[in-house]
C-alpha cells in the first residue's frame, strides 16, 4: 500500500468509528424520547400496514401533489438506497484501486442500475436544488417572504443535505470514469476487454472516462483512492453531523418516514382526517363515566410535551420541513400566526430540549434543574418553561416569534392554537402523514378542561350548547319553523310514524338547517326534492341536539360527549339505519365519530342522494336559468345562473373524500357553465367556519372567507355553489363585504346545490309530475 491509501484508510475508517458510534447513540436517544410519549396502539393488521408503506414509499403517493417534486424526489430517494453499495465498493478501492464487489461487481445489470441512479440521482437532487431557490422566501410576494412554504425552514441544514447528495452523486460517476479509464490504460481491470469496458460494464460513464485517456496507470489509482476517500469523508461527515443534530428532520425523514407510515392511523392508507380521536389515557378511551377515578396525574389532552402519543413525538422527528402544509394553511395564507410547519418543528425540538430531562434519574431530578450536570442550556429553558401553550408576547408582523421551543415563555403562542380551523389542509398535503390536527385539538383539550383558557366567544357556545342543544340557544320547539307552509306534510318521528324504518331515510337537519334563515332555505329545498322523487323521510323535530361538532374541535370533549350519547340513544330508538344530512360537519360527525360512541349507520350527503336520484331519472333537471318557477311556489329554489363555480367543504371534501357527486349535479343543469376555482377538491381553501371558528371573531390577519370568495369571483361566476351552512354562512358574509366595495357583483349569490337543483327540475309553467306530487300530497 502507497502512503497515500495508508493515510487515507487511517481517515476514512477512523471517521467512520465515530459516525457510527455517535449515529448508535442517537437512534437510542431518539427511540427513548419516543417512548417518553403515552401509549398509542399501532400495531394492528401489519399486512395492509405494509402494503401501505410499499405503495407509498414506492409509488411516493404522498408526494404526487407536486408532480415534478415527485419525479426527482422518487430518484433521488432510491439512489440513496440503491448507491450504497458504491460506499462498501469505496472502502475496497483505498486498498485496491481495482476493487469491486464480489459476484455483483463486474455484473453488468448491477452496473447498469448504478449508473442509471447515480445519474437520476445527480438529476434529481440538481432539479430538487433548483425548486428551493425558486421558491425560496427572497422571491416569494410580500416583503417578509411568508408565501414561501420554505420561509421558517432550517436552511443550512436543506443545503447541507442538498449538497452532500450532490458530492456523494458525483463521486460515483468520477469513480465509474475513473474504473473506465483504468481498465482501458491496461490496469488490472484490463481484462474485462476494451469493448466490454466501453459497451457493456460502463454504458452511461464510459464517455466521461474518455477525458481521462493518456493518463498513467498509477495516476489513476491515485485518483480514485482520492475520490473514494472523498465519497466515504462526504457520507460519514452527514452521519456525524444528523447524529448530533437529532432535530435535522430534512435527513432524518429518510429514515424516520417508513416508521410514520407504518404507523399511520389507518392502516389501509387513509388519511388522517374525518374523525377525531377520543382522548386517551394509559393508551384506551376515556369512560366519561368513570372520569372521576381517574388518578389525578392522568393528563386530559395534552398540556406537556410529554403528553403526546409517542406517535405524535415521531411525527415531530420525521417533519421533512418541506413546508407544503403551511402553503395550504388558510390560517397562515390570511397572515395569522399559525404554520403547521412551524407548529411541528417548535414541538420536535421543545421534545427533543426537553427528554434529557425526563430521561435523567430520579435522584438527578430531584436535585433539580439547576444541580443537574450536563443538560445544557436548552434542556434546562425547557424545563422552566412554564406553559406548552400561552402568551408569547410575540409580535405579529414577526410570526416566528409565537414559537419558542425553548421558552422562557410558553412554547406556542395562543394565537397559533386558536387559529386553527381544522380543515385538514395540512394533513392531506402531508407527504410522511404527520397528524397535525389531532395534535391541536389534543392541545386544545386541555386548555379547555384542565386550565378553563380559551377564546372568550366559546363561553356563549357552550352555554348555549348545554343548555338548548344548539349554538344559537334557541327553544327546541323551533326546530320544525323551516318547515312551515311548505305544500306537504314532514313526517315526524314517534308523531307521525313510529320508527324511522317505516320511511327511505331519517332527515338529519341539523341545528344551521333548522334556525339559520340562510341554511332553512336549503333544507326546504331538499325536502322539496325528496317529496318529488318519490322517496319518504321523517325528521326527529325537536328530538335533534347538535351533533357536538365545535364542542369537540374547540377542546370542550365533556360536552361532545354529552350531546353525541344523547343523539345515539335517540338515533338508536327512533330506529335510524339510513341518514341524510345537508351540513358537512353533521356528516362527518355522524358517520365517522358516532360509531366510537356505538351509533353505526349509513350517512349520505345531500348532494350524494340528489346525485343518485338524478342518474335513476326520479328527477328530472329540464329548466335553464331564467326558466324556473317562481320563488313563491318552490319556497327553496334560488335561479342557477348562467357560470356556476363550486366551493368544497372541507368536512365533505378533504376529510371525507366526497368531490364527484356536487359537480356531476352542477354539470348536469341545463344552460349551466361550470367553472373551478384555482384551488380545488384536495387543495380547496377553507371558508373559515371549521375548528369552531364559526364562533370566534376573526381578529387577526385578513379573513378566510374574503380570500375564498375572492377567488370565486376570479372565475367570472354568478353562482357559488356550496353544500355546508357553514359554508353558506361564511362565503355569503364574504361577499356582501364585497358587495360594499363593488357594485359591478350584485348579481353574484352564494347557493346551496340543492337550491339550484330544485329550480332546475321545473320550468315556470310548470312539471306535470311535480304538480301531481303536490295535488296528491
Amino acid at each position: 500500500m502507497s502512503v497515500l491509501q495508508i493515510v487515507a484508510a487511517v481517515v476514512c475508517l477512523g471517521v467512520t468509528a465515530v459516525a457510527v458510534a455517535l449515529l448508535v447513540k442517537t437512534v437510542v436517544g431518539m427511540v427513548a424520547t419516543f417512548r417518553l410519549g403515552q401509549p398509542d396502539n399501532r400495531g394492528d393488521d401489519k399486512g395492509a400496514r405494509t402494503r401501505t408503506l410499499v405503495r407509498e414509499f414506492l409509488g411516493h403517493t404522498r408526494m404526487s401533489r407536486l408532480p415534478v417534486v415527485a419525479v426527482a424526489h422518487w430518484f433521488t430517494m432510491v439512489s440513496f438506497g440503491v448507491l450504497f453499495f458504491t460506499l462498501l465498493n469505496a472502502f475496497g478501492q483505498l486498498f485496491k484501486p481495482d476493487f469491486a464487489l464480489p459476484l455483483i461487481g463486474h455484473f453488468p445489470p448491477f452496473e447498469w442500475v448504478t449508473e442509471f441512479f447515480a445519474w437520476a440521482g445527480l438529476l434529481g437532487i440538481v432539479v430538487l436544488i433548483g425548486i428551493r431557490q425558486k421558491h425560496h422566501p427572497r422571491s416569494a410576494p410580500g416583503d417578509d417572504g411568508r408565501r414561501s412554504r420554505f420561509f421558517g425552514s432550517t436552511w443550512w441544514q436543506a443545503y447541507y443535505v442538498e449538497f452532500t447528495i450532490l458530492g456523494v452523486t458525483l463521486c460515483i460517476l468520477t469513480l465509474r470514469a475513473l474504473e473506465y479509464a483504468l481498465a482501458k490504460a491496461g490496469g488490472t481491470q484490463g481484462d474485462l476487454g476494451l469493448s466490454d469496458a466501453n459497451g457493456l460494464h460502463y454504458p452511461l460513464t464510459g464517455w466521461l472516462g474518455e477525458m481521462f485517456t493518456g493518463t498513467s496507470v498509477t495516476t489513476l489509482e491515485n485518483a480514485i483512492v482520492v475520490v473514494a476517500a472523498v465519497k466515504i469523508l462526504i457520507s460519514f461527515a452527514w452521519m456525524i453531523t444528523i447524529a448530533l443534530v437529532p432535530t435535522m428532520g430534512v435527513a432524518w425523514h429518510r429514515f424516520l418516514a417508513f416508521f410514520n407510515i407504518f404507523f399511520k392511523r389507518h392502516a389501509d392508507g387513509r388519511t388522517s382526517l374525518a374523525e377525531l380521536q377520543p382522548i386517551m389515557v394509559d393508551g384506551a378511551p376515556l369512560d366519561f363515566e368513570n372520569v372521576e377515578e381517574l388518578d389525578e396525574d392522568a393528563a386530559l389532552g395534552v398540556g406537556k410535551v410529554e403528553d403526546f402519543t409517542w406517535k405524535g413525538l415521531l411525527d415531530f422527528s420525521t417533519c421533512t420541513e418541506c413546508g407544503r402544509c403551511q402553503s395550504q394553511c388558510p390560517a397562515w395564507n390570511t397572515e395569522k400566526p399559525l404554520s403547521p410547519k412551524l407548529l411541528v418543528m417548535t414541538l420536535r425540538d421543545h421534545a427533543n430540549a426537553k427528554a434529557p430531562w425526563l430521561l435523567a434519574s430520579e435522584e438527578v431530578r430531584a436535585a433539580g434543574i439547576e444541580q443537574a450536570e450536563g443538560m445544557g442550556a436548552a434542556t434546562q429553558a425547557a424545563v422552566a418553561t412554564e406553559s406548552l401553550v400561552g402568551p408569547t408576547g410575540y409580535d405579529i408582523r414577526h410570526p416566528l416569534q409565537a414559537y419558542n421551543p425553548h421558552g422562557p415563555d410558553a412554547v406556542i403562542d395562543d394565537d397559533v392554537l386558536w387559529a386553527c380551523t381544522t380543515c385538514g389542509a395540512c394533513v392531506e398535503q402531508c407527504p410522511v402523514d404527520i397528524e397535525h390536527v389531532d395534535a391541536i385539538v389534543d392541545m386544545r383539550r386541555y386548555k379547555n378542561l384542565i386550565e378553563s383558557a380559551f377564546p372568550s366567544e366559546l363561553n356563549g357556545l357552550f352555554k348555549n350548547l348545554e343548555k338548548n342543544a344548539n349554538p344559537w340557544g334557541l327553544a327546541p320547539r323551533l326546530r320544525m319553523d323551516w318547515a312551515k307552509d311548505l305544500p306537504f306534510e314532514v313526517k315526524q318521528v314517534g308523531t307521525d310514524v313510529e320508527s324511522a324504518d317505516e320511511v327511505d331515510y331519517l332527515f338529519w337537519v341539523g341545528c344551521a338547517g333548522a334556525y339559520e334563515d340562510r341554511a332553512k332555505k336549503t333544507t326546504r329545498a331538499v325536502a322539496e326534492l325528496l317529496h318529488t322523487a318519490g322517496v319518504s323521510f321523517a325528521v326527529l323535530g325537536d328530538g335533534e341536539s347538535c351533533t357536538g361538532d365545535a364542542a369537540r374541535r374547540a377542546g370542550n370533549e365533556f360536552l361532545f360527549q354529552m350531546l353525541a350519547q344523547q343523539n345515539v340513544e335517540t338515533l338508536g330508538e327512533a330506529g335510524a339505519t339510513k341518514i341524510v344530512v345537508t351540513c358537512a360537519h353533521c356528516f362527518n360527525t355522524i358517520k365517522n365519530e358516532y360509531p366510537q360512541l356505538g351509533g353505526h349507520y349509513e350517512v349520505l350527503h345531500h348532494t350524494q342522494l340528489l346525485n343518485r336520484l338524478v342518474r335513476e331519472k326520479r328527477l328530472v333537471p329540464v329548466a335553464r336559468p331564467g326558466e324556473a318557477a317562481s320563488a313563491g311556489t318552490l319556497t327553496g329554489a334560488a335561479s342557477t345562473g348562467t357560470k356556476v363555480t363550486y366551493h368544497d367543504p372541507c368536512y365533505l371534501g378533504r376529510h371525507n373524500q366526497v368531490y364527484a357527486p356536487p359537480r356531476e349535479l352542477l354539470q348536469i343543469l341545463p344552460g349551466v357553465e361550470y367553472a373551478e376555482m384555482q384551488r380545488s377538491k384536495e387543495t380547496s381553501f377553507c371558508c373559515g367556519a371549521g375548528g369552531a371558528r364559526m364562533w370566534m371573531e376573526e381578529k387577526l390577519g385578513t379573513r378566510i372567507n374574503a380570500n375564498r370568495i375572492d377567488e370565486a369571483i376570479a372565475t367570472g361566476a354568478n353562482r357559488v355553489a356550496i353544500g355546508c351552512p357553514f359554508c353558506k354562512v361564511m362565503l355569503s358574509d364574504g361577499l356582501n363585504a364585497k358587495k360594499d366595495e363593488d357594485s359591478s357583483l350584485a348579481d353574484l349569490e352564494v347557493v346551496d346545490i340543492a337550491q339550484m337543483l330544485l329550480a332546475a327540475v321545473r320550468r315556470g309553467d310548470g312539471d306535470a309530475r311535480h304538480d301531481a306530487a303536490l295535488t296528491s300530497s
